[in-house]
């Protein structure tokens, strides 16, 4: 018992040193945590550990957390899915109105909670290489776990900013004016780092837990970047090669069981229990419910949004709620609101959905438009809307991908900013997103560099238009 004890409170400082060196990242200052670290990675028991410190992380980073200060929320508001319920908080209408001023205090924990996450993999990272007491096994599922981690968080950071340092070390001085690094190297570290945890992480879950990241984890991720660049054929492969794992991962028909913890629709999900108090339920449930009890709701759906889908859609009628009293409807994936009591359901944020949309699209841009057509009848069948291959299978390129991206709006709606990003990719946000904001700039597609990091840091430039 004192041993477990033990391991906790090393864990626990080692976090906090990293938390607090890398709040702001650019800062000079060396903890004195080097003996730390040295203690943490003496055996496999501790560097565990200290990897599950930073799943617990995750839950409770800003940005990946699901609540108002996450990727979801905000890149949601940016886009037409997500409106601010009120005008009291100036800082999430400034996203929603797509006017995002650098002083933001939401911008400002979106991007440095990213570089927390990246911090503390490469300190992991480091201290995994340089143990000499640390199993191959051991080491080598760490090393995945972390790369995965810190691509994740460099995924999100380039999506959203465009150039950003490329940090790849806990060394301060070298960190403290580190330079935006072309978009172009950031994607290619991007894949590196997830093409080595593809080839060094098991294929199944720790502990039969999804919340742990495993080799297809790393491989659906890879495939969205690889569609990302425009990377068809990369794109169909590794999404091919998560939805063949039909023993492990499976498209539910029940839709309220997708966003169950371990649901088989589940590539990947963060736990609640990583936020380390009594409360049970997920942030998204407590963030976008819009019940009559409740205080912390503050987001609801837009109705262009809603207007997309037709009535017989079966994700309008179990995945949106309305609220009568308020005349507003809301996100409702996930069912529980607020509890205390044993937890049902984790923070999606990979599933097999998706993984069937990004190979329609990639196979669709090679041409391929029966299998395209094939993969998101997938996706409408369980919707229960005409599939295409029955009401228009002569459909032809152009028009099957307008499909495609309409299906990805209305199955990934408040999931980690797909609408965004789909839309930016696309080179579709003047259109788009000009049509709902009369104050759109074709420089909004960026959200700008917080002011308070180019304070610290004068080799970090200002993003066009801010």
């Amino acid at each position: 018992m004192k041993s477990i004890i033990y391991i906790k409170r090393i864990v626990a400082i080692t976090i906090y040193c990293c938390l607090f060196s890398c709040e702001d990242f650019v800062e000079v200052d060396v903890p004195n945590s080097k003996i730390v670290s040295e203690t943490v990675f003496n055996n496999d028991e501790t560097a565990i550990a200290a990897m599950k410190g930073i799943y617990n992380e995750l839950y409770r980073a800003s940005f990946s957390r699901g609540d108002r200060t996450s990727v979801t929320v905000l890149s949601g508001l940016s886009s037409d899915n997500l409106e601010v319920i009120g005008t009291n908080n100036l800082s999430e209408l400034e996203f929603g109105q797509n006017e995002i001023l650098p002083s933001n205090a939401n911008n400002l924990d979106l991007w440095s909670s990213a570089y927390n996450i990246i911090y503390m993999a490469n300190s992991l990272l480091e201290g995994v290489e340089n143990s000499q007491n640390m199993t191959a096994i051991v080491s080598d599922r760490l090393n995945g776990e972390a790369k995965f981690v810190r691509a994740f968080a460099y995924f999100y950071l380039v999506n959203l900013y465009g150039e950003v340092p490329l940090i790849l070390t806990t060394d301060y001085q070298k960190n403290a004016t580190a330079e935006r690094t072309p978009i172009d190297r950031i994607q290619e570290q991007i894949i590196a780092d997830l093409k080595q945890a593809s080839e060094v992480l098991e294929d199944s879950y720790m502990d039969g837990e999804r919340t742990y990241i495993n080799s297809y984890v790393a491989k659906a991720l890879l495939a969205r970047a690889y569609l990302y660049q425009k990377e068809w054929m990369e794109a169909e492969s590794l999404s091919s090669e998560v939805i063949v794992q039909t023993a492990t991962y499976d498209i539910l028909k029940d839709f309220d069981q997708v966003f169950l913890a371990n649901s088989q629709e589940a590539i990947w999900q963060l736990s609640p229990l990583g936020r380390g108090n009594s409360f049970t339920n997920t942030n998204e449930g407590d963030m976008f419910i819009y019940d009559t009890q409740s205080i912390t709701a503050r987001f609801k759906l837009s109705d262009d949004l809603v207007d997309s889908f037709s009535e017989g859609d079966k994700r309008l009628l179990n995945w949106i709620g309305y609220n009568g009293e308020r005349g507003l409807y809301f996100s409702h994936k996930y069912k529980i609101r607020n509890s205390t009591a044993q937890v049902t359901e984790y923070s999606m944020v990979l599933r097999l959905a998706e993984q069937f949309l990004i190979r329609a699209e990639a196979r669709a841009m090679q041409g391929k438009l029966a299998a395209a057509i094939a993969d998101v009848d997938i996706i409408r069948g369980r919707a229960g809307i005409p599939l295409i291959a029955t009401a228009n299978p002569g459909i032809n390129k152009e028009a099957l991908l307008d499909t495609i991206l309409k299906e990805r709006r209305r199955e990934l709606f408040t999931e980690w900013g797909h609408r965004w990003n789909d839309i930016r990719r696309n080179e579709m946000a003047s259109e788009v997103f000009g049509a709902k904001n009369p104050l759109w700039e074709d420089t909004d597609i960026l959200y700008p560099i917080p002011e308070g990091e180019r304070e610290k840091n004068p080799n970090l430039e200002q993003n066009t238009g801010y």
